[in-house]
């Protein structure tokens, strides 16, 4: 295929206007890696946008997606449309498509209000390396596609299921219908040690501040929690979510 890309070279031009939005409203990567690691994931980026010394890979990605537009660009544009510091000269737009439907598997982790990114990403990174079949967000919580997300899931959010849930109710009538046994970790709850896990599991983990909320672990069946022998209170809600993943995939 015979690689044109669209050359852009002043931040007046109406397309990069257009690309500077886009890179707002929609799931924006940039990094060799991070887009490497997209695309190996059947991402299919709409836009690659590059600079001079990354011509050779974007003709390469162009070559495997026929549908996708290339805009090359200076060194000078690309850090203003970059959200980095140490930009790289090369990124990739996307849409969002995030699952409905919750897929056969051991165990999930359900997140109830996890607001902070760096935690989100954590956690989807670690669900990835211990087999969790999804990460379910529950209203509330931060946008899985945002860049400090991203970036701190190191590009597992394209390697495992990730599904918003709408309908906190219709979610249980899923696990009930899928006989999936539903732990609330909680402070409250059976020390993890003493309790017998079941497979198909779910965990639900709550809020880094308050936990989860009480409508949400009233109707769990069982409640757990990690035990400590240290002073903390709690742990953050990415190691717990490392903890239980580990856990529930040698179980």
């Amino acid at each position: 295929m015979h690689f044109e890309p669209e050359v852009i070279r002043s931040q007046e031009d109406s397309r990069f206007k257009e690309l500077t939005e886009a890179r707002g409203s929609k799931i924006f990567l940039e990094g060799t890696r991070l887009c490497q690691d997209a695309i190996n994931s059947k991402v299919v980026p709409e836009t690659i946008i590059f600079t001079e010394d990354n011509e050779e890979l974007a003709q390469k990605w162009c070559g495997l997606f026929a549908s996708s537009k290339a805009y090359k660009i200076t060194d000078k544009l690309f850090r203003k449309i970059s959200k980095t510091k140490t930009p790289q000269g090369i990124a990739i737009i996307t849409d969002s498509t995030p699952q409905d439907q919750i897929p056969d598997g051991k165990f999930y982790l359900i997140l109830d209000r996890i607001q902070d990114p760096g935690n989100m990403g954590t956690i989807i990174r670690s669900a990835d390396a211990f087999g969790t079949a999804a990460v379910i967000l529950l209203p509330g919580c931060c946008d899985p596609y945002t860049d400090k997300v991203l970036r701190a899931s190191m590009g597992s959010i394209f390697h495992i299921n990730v599904v918003k849930a709408t309908n906190t109710e219709e979610l249980f009538k899923q696990f009930k219908q899928k006989q999936i046994t539903t732990y609330a970790m909680h402070l409250k709850g059976d020390n993890l040690n003493d309790a017998e896990l079941t497979t198909p599991a779910a965990f639900f983990i709550g809020n880094e501040a308050n936990g989860l909320d009480d409508s949400i672990s009233e109707q769990c069946d069982k409640l757990i929690k990690i035990p400590m022998q240290g002073k903390a209170e709690s742990l953050n809600a990415a190691v717990a979510a490392s903890i239980i993943s580990y856990i529930a995939s040698n179980s």
